[in-house]
């Protein structure tokens, strides 16, 4: 592989860290083109998100350092926690229920295999 990764990263995605690190062991290590057909037929709402995010990486590699399409393989994929959304709800006898919305930042390294 050569040295160079080219990024792309996505942030506040709006799923867990954990949900998303599901989806993102799906397609770290394979080749990029094969990735976007995995990540098409997987049932999980996450799923949309991380598609573009490999979409982006792939376009990243090929406008800005003119690297052939069929050569990209993932070499990076890892998810960051974002800032929690704390929302709540009130309840009986006067009490709240706190909700975390949690948060998101994911990032993708591809390479070029010679």
């Amino acid at each position: 592989m050569s040295e160079k990764t080219v990024y792309a990263k996505t942030k506040y995605v709006k799923s867990s860290a954990r949900k998303t690190r599901l989806v993102l062991d799906l397609v770290r290590g394979k080749e990029a083109l094969k990735a976007l057909d995995i990540l098409k037929f997987t049932n999980k709402a996450v799923a949309e998100d991380v598609l573009k995010v490999v979409n982006s990486a792939i376009s990243n590699a090929v406008h800005n350092n003119s690297w052939d399409k069929k050569k990209l393989v993932i070499s990076e994929a890892f998810v960051d926690e974002a800032p929690t959304f704390k929302r709540g709800l009130a309840v009986a006898r006067g009490r709240y229920h706190q909700i975390l919305k949690r948060n998101c930042h994911i990032t993708i390294g591809v390479q070029q295999i010679n």
